[in-house]
């Protein structure tokens, strides 16, 4: 039986539950290794990232020394197959953090960064930071404990990103002035590491609210993200935001797009964003769109957000998923690129076996996008996907199943197109 003991929001299992997909036949399989089984119930929602060296690092939710989740790494071996290594074990301490669900960023000096959604002082989240001492030994830095002061976020279940100052921003689902999530900074000086909460989202003035994802930067500097839920005249669906960074210091946030449940517009994203370099914004929501002979609501879609003039962004939906039986549905992880522009992601469900897809979206002509599903999980192989694609720099594709495969606790996988 499948192990997904992990949840978000509404409950990610519950949601999954909702959609419905039939068998079908499985489309042209790509050519799929699992490169390391997770002990039972480790589960990773977070997708895996690459350092010069071809090491691949991540996260697991459970597992570890102390069952509360690791940081781990995987090596390629000259003769083939991968070895782990466990980084670090989170521990219930009131100090360290535990469970992160989201994925690591590295800096230049090869130190990785992170999120835990529980522990630290106030037992709402850390942002931890580990730090390679030689010898295969990391050290485990925690530089900040939410909620540990007025008007603080709490539970982050975001990724975070650096600045070329080193600065860390990411965002907390919970918490802040109106309790309904930040987008906070960490700052490093010789006296340590100091959080500003740069916006508080309020769900009483028509702003998103409840970020999962976490942020990305355009060339001005400026944040974009998405939120889960919204307080707008169409309902509480979601929006995409961006925070626009002034001379002064200060951010000011504006809602970019709404989400809509009009049975076209996709509702409830999760995951965050990516941005071309027209600056065009592409992301999924996890339900809505036309898919619904399936999955009721809405499996879900891939979506683009193109800036016109002013304050004016047009929306595209590039697919809409469950179309047809053999697609995916209910996309929680964010898109990534290739050279080409080709979009990759993963969906928790669908697929032949309804175990979850890796899928390759084609730009075409006059704006059309060609759906392939590159993966179908057979829960043998992993099942519930929910992280982000990582690509190397032969195109070959790199994530995380949450469960499923040998040990019930999902893997590392590798797809060779």
């Amino acid at each position: 039986m499948r192990s997904r003991r992990f949840s978000l929001g509404i409950t990610l299992a519950a949601v999954i539950a909702l959609v419905n997909i039939g068998a079908a036949p499985r489309a042209a399989a790509q050519q799929f290794q699992i490169l390391y089984n997770f002990a039972f119930n480790s589960g990773s929602f977070a997708g895996v990232t690459f350092d010069s060296s071809g090491n691949l690092y991540g996260t697991t939710s459970g597992g570890g020394a102390y069952s509360n989740g690791t940081v781990y790494e995987l090596s390629p071996q000259a003769g083939g197959g991968w070895t782990q290594t466990i980084l670090h074990s989170f521990n219930d301490n009131d100090v360290d953090g535990y469970e992160p669900y989201a994925g690591l960023a590295m800096d230049s000096a090869g130190n990785l960064y992170g999120t835990t959604r529980l522990g630290g002082s106030q037992n709402e989240g850390t942002a931890f930071e580990l730090i390679p001492e030689g010898g295969g030994v990391w050290a485990e830095k925690v530089l900040h404990s939410f909620g540990s002061k007025s008007g603080d976020g709490t539970f982050p279940y975001s990724n975070p990103i650096l600045d070329s100052a080193g600065n860390v921003y990411g965002t907390t689902q919970q918490g802040g002035s109106y309790r309904s999530g930040t987008v906070f900074e960490l700052t490093h000086s010789a006296s340590g590491w100091a959080e500003k909460v740069l916006h508080s989202f309020n769900p009483g003035e028509g702003d998103g609210y409840n970020p999962y994802a976490g942020l990305i930067f355009d060339s001005a500097g400026n944040l974009y993200g998405t939120t889960y839920a919204c307080n707008c005249s169409y309902g509480n669906l979601g929006t995409v935001f961006e925070l626009k960074h002034a001379s002064s210091g200060g951010w000011s946030e504006k809602v970019l797009h709404s989400f809509v449940e009009n049975g076209v517009d996709g509702t409830y994203p999760y995951a965050g964003l990516i941005i071309d370099t027209a600056g065009n914004l592409y992301g999924t929501t996890a339900k809505g769109g036309t898919g619904t002979a399936n999955c009721g609501d809405g499996c879900g879609t891939v979506f683009k957000l193109t800036h016109l003039t002013g304050s004016i962004w047009k929306e595209t939906i590039l697919h809409n998923f469950a179309e047809d039986t053999a697609d995916g549905g209910f996309p929680v992880g964010s898109l990534s690129f290739d050279a080409a522009g080709n979009l990759y992601g993963t969906t928790t469900v669908g697929g032949t076996f309804n175990d979850g897809t890796v899928f390759e979206l084609k730009p075409g002509t006059a704006g059309s996008w060609t759906e392939i599903v590159l993966h179908s999980f057979d829960e043998g192989d992993g099942d519930g996907p929910s992280g982000a694609v990582t690509l190397d720099a032969s195109g070959n594709l790199y994530s995380t199943a949450l469960g499923g495969s040998a040990n019930d606790g999902g893997n590392v996988f590798e797809i060779i197109p």
